[in-house]
């Protein structure tokens, strides 16, 4: 195995953003194989705040030594407008949260992408985002928007209950959950690369009273509308009392982190 060396920067970039009017902090780990510096693709992370939490330092060191490629980390911290930033970009849901998410994606691809490349010899695509509740829904539709640009996605405990109209009789799951109706209408890459996890206690609420609560229902009907588009690089990971919390993702990282050296 090649001898590896893994910098931890713990450097707190602020870049300021036009398009979400606030100072955004970011997070970043670097790590090189064989001293290589070149071309690096980047990991993104929704609510980087919560690295030390989620114990990202510790995973993200134990991933590098396993890993034989070089990659950039950065985590995105979030704000107090975290509920208006993250979502699905153009379709608030029916509280309009969500009404900036094409402001993050705009602060993703033409404000963040283009300061990294200041600084790191980052490449143009092949990167991937992953993310945590809202901020995972937030994960799934930029590379969905952006497949150009993110080639895979990690989704854990997703918000895909993110829909158009409140519960009621009026409310359907075939027409009102937004990224649902999104996915649909989109044109997917087949090579495309999707994780996602969920907790069988994320929730208690059961829509459609089936047994199976909905944050895990409304997950697979995500993985069944990718694979009916042809996606086969899907993977799923249910953990069982698995909760809707840090303690719960945090043991499931290591897992995903070797997916995506694969």
């Amino acid at each position: 195995m090649p001898q590896r060396e893994v910098s931890i920067l713990n450097r707190q970039f602020r870049v300021v953003s036009f398009y979400l009017k606030r100072e955004v902090v970011l997070d970043a780990v670097l790590s090189t194989a064989d001293n290589r510096y070149s071309e690096l693709p980047v990991i993104f992370m929704n609510d980087g705040q919560d690295i030390e939490a989620l114990g990202l330092s510790k995973s993200l060191n134990d991933f590098s030594l396993k890993n034989e490629s070089s990659f950039l980390f950065v985590a995105i911290h979030s704000s107090q407008e975290r509920l208006q930033e993250y979502g699905v970009a153009g379709y608030p849901d029916y509280a309009n949260r969500g009404s900036k998410a094409s402001n993050y994606s705009n602060f993703i691809l033409k404000e963040l992408i283009p300061y990294l490349k200041l600084h790191f010899p980052i490449k143009n695509n092949g990167h991937s985002i992953f993310g945590f509740s809202l901020g995972g829904l937030s994960a799934f539709d930029l590379t969905i928007e952006h497949q150009n640009v993110f080639t895979k996605v990690g989704v854990f405990s997703g918000a895909f209950w993110w829909r158009s109209r409140d519960l009621g009789p009026a409310y359907s799951d075939e027409h009102d959950r937004i990224m649902h109706q999104k996915l649909k209408r989109s044109s997917i890459k087949s090579e495309l690369g999707c994780w996602f996890q969920c907790g069988t206690l994320d929730e208690k609420t059961d829509r459609n009273k089936n047994g199976i609560i909905d944050s895990i229902d409304d997950t697979m009907d995500i993985i069944s509308i990718l694979k009916k588009k042809g996606v086969e690089n899907v993977v799923y990971r249910e953990v069982v009392n698995g909760k809707h919390n840090h303690e719960t993702w945090k043991k499931v990282i290591p897992e995903f982190l070797l997916w995506l050296g694969q």
